[in-house]
């Protein structure tokens, strides 16, 4: 079994992964945003039942990513309070 340094420099390693992809993640994010807008601008006025469901399902994406990034920062809560106990 690893010693106590060495597991905490794992979870160093994966925090720091959970980070970086919590930034890609709200890149991602952004993009959609920007994404919606030129959709909305684009399709201003429509009714048309493909164009209402593509913003729901942009919205919906954008609703799971901020999901998914607040269950990576949990984790990351539980490792570092993991690590502080070793």
């Amino acid at each position: 079994m690893a010693g106590v340094e060495e597991v905490r420099a794992g979870i160093a390693l994966a925090n720091q992964k959970m980070q970086e992809s919590i930034a890609a993640l709200q890149q991602g994010n952004l993009a959609l945003e920007e994404a919606q807008s030129a959709l909305v601008t684009a399709t201003q006025g429509s009714s048309q039942e493909e164009m209402q469901h593509a913003h729901g399902s942009l919205a919906e994406v954008m609703q799971v990513i901020s999901g998914v990034q607040a269950q990576i920062s949990a984790t990351i809560n539980a490792t570092e309070g993991y690590a502080g106990r070793l």
